[in-house]
């Protein structure tokens, strides 16, 4: 029996960069899954990372906020109980809610209301990684990124993502098959968070093997000497150590190898949830919508990773497919990251949705029903984390990007004229003057400095003070009540055997046939 409601199985990839995806023109990586849903889905050509880092994105997924709204302001900070999430939103709907993999929430709340979560994190929950900008741009050599991830792609049968993928996967599947068995007729949302094609760059031989060296295509913009780099890019090499290995062309190829198989693995394990969909023959009544937390510059300008509002770091894809309630389109108005949980309520409510308190998105409701686009629709991006010194801010909006860091040179760039973002026009053109005013209107950057550095300090202290004596982790300990598994003596046997089977056995009636 199908739900009412439309399901929502949301899934989202981790440092997965929108121009490596044939749905967004790239012409080598080989997703017959994503291609699927994007050929009969709708399409959001300009969709950005509004934080460009794994928890201040994933927080903005979950409750449609900035970082400075919420004080997610990087990998270590906490994201607070009392925030609203589409969780709630859609549990006040009737929906099952639930997470199968990643989120990188930190602090002693790891559901965010949520119902249900099958795995733990592949990242830890605390305050360790915490930056500090008082040291400028010097290195915490023990969880800073740095370059061994370029230089060590190739095959690996199991690592320590591949097992926890292989795990979300599993265990999303089965999630897929209980809501069939025992929930019928319930909506659901099951969120499903994959680590890859995050680095490290290795992979398994069966998707290495798509792919041979000679068709993995290098960076469209080679690498740039660091003082032709603008300041911010400049940082990100350093706080890298961009500089302390030679990277060849072949150690970018093989890189990029691993990481396009990756991507390749990423979608034999959608496959997976799309194939469970279809046997329970809920496939129909679900919104499947993708999404990644941000990009990967992948050797784009000799840089790597992200942390950045140039395209190959911000640039995400953002598909929405559901053929029964919206028609194929393919939409240019730019969108972010926020727009999410306005997004998931109203598609819950038939766009009749209201929400507890404002948030920095706008539901995409309307485009996804064929709505005109609008030429002065924004996407805003705010970025308080490592690789920055002070508040980082990006502002998108038609042709238009334009990049504003108190400690930085302002960029402007036309997406349109200048794709490859090589010609800086903040210096010539009067819109960056605007930009700017509208920018430091929006946000109180001295303010936001000051409640970032202080932050940083107390959960430095914090974090070696918690080192100290008895320790209480607040990484997520999956709950698994083996005693309701299977077959147990306070059930029937064969109550048990027909409700676990789908499809149904048929009815057989009495006992003499």
């Amino acid at each position: 029996m199908a739900s009412a409601k439309p399901n929502i199985l949301f899934i989202i990839a981790d440092q997965l960069a929108a121009q490596f995806l044939g749905a967004y023109g790239h012409k080598v990586t080989k997703t017959p899954n994503l291609d699927r849903l994007a050929k009969s889905g709708v399409v959001f050509e300009n969709a950005y990372s509004s934080s460009p880092l794994c928890a201040p994105a994933r927080a903005t997924i979950m409750n449609g906020l900035l970082p400075s709204r919420t004080g997610v302001y990087d990998n270590a900070a906490e994201f607070p109980s009392s925030i609203p999430t589409w969780a709630h939103y859609l549990r006040l709907q009737g929906y099952k809610t639930c997470l199968s993999g990643k989120m990188h929430f930190v602090g002693p709340d790891q559901l965010h209301g949520l119902e249900e979560r099958l795995t733990t994190d592949i990242y830890p929950a605390d305050f360790g990684w915490t930056p500090d900008w008082r040291l400028k741009q010097e290195r915490i050599d023990w969880w800073y990124h740095n370059m061994t991830s370029v230089l060590q792609p190739g095959i690996a049968e199991i690592t320590n993502q591949l097992e926890y993928d292989d795990e979300v996967a599993f265990l999303a599947v089965r999630k897929i098959y209980d809501y069939a068995r025992y929930e019928p007729g319930k909506p659901f949302c099951l969120m499903t968070s994959f680590t890859h094609p995050h680095d490290p760059y290795a992979a398994r031989a069966k998707y290495w093997n798509l792919y041979r060296d000679e068709d993995v295509d290098l960076p469209r913009v080679g690498p740039i000497g660091h003082n032709a780099l603008d300041a911010h890019s400049q940082r990100l090499y350093d706080v890298s150590a961009m500089q302390d290995y030679t990277v060849t062309e072949a150690d970018v190829r093989a890189a990029r190898h691993g990481y396009y198989a990756n991507i390749s693995y990423i979608d034999d394990l959608i496959g997976q949830l799309l194939d469970a969909l279809e046997a329970t023959g809920q496939l129909d009544n679900t919104v499947i919508v993708f999404t990644s937390d941000h990009g990967d510059f992948l050797g784009e300008r000799g840089l790597w990773y992200k942390m950045s509002y140039l395209d190959p770091s911000a640039h995400i894809p953002l598909i929405v497919c559901a053929p029964e309630k919206f028609s194929q389109r393919r939409v240019k108005e730019p969108v972010s990251l926020p727009d999410i949980l306005p997004t998931f309520v109203d598609i819950s409510t038939e766009g009749k949705g209201e929400l507890a308190r404002p948030t920095d998105g706008r539901s995409l409701y309307p485009l996804l029903n064929g709505a005109a686009e609008h030429l002065e629709a924004t996407a805003w991006g705010e970025y308080l984390a490592e690789g920055t010194i002070a508040p980082m801010y990006m502002l998108r909006r038609g042709p238009w990007k334009y990049i504003h860091c108190p400690t930085d040179p302002d960029q402007l760039f036309n997406l349109i004229d200048d794709p490859n973002e090589l010609n800086n026009l903040a210096g010539s053109h009067p819109l960056s003057v605007k930009f700017r005013s509208e920018v430091v209107a929006k946000f109180d950057i001295p303010k936001i400095n000051q409640t970032v550095l202080e932050s940083q300090r107390a959960r430095l202290m914090m974090f070696e003070a918690l080192k100290s004596g008895a320790h209480f982790p607040w990484d997520f300990q999956p709950l698994r009540d083996a005693s309701e598994q299977y077959t147990r003596n306070h059930m029937s046997v064969t109550d048990r055997d027909l409700q676990s089977r789908f499809p149904r056995a048929p009815d057989i009636g009495g006992k003499k046939r």
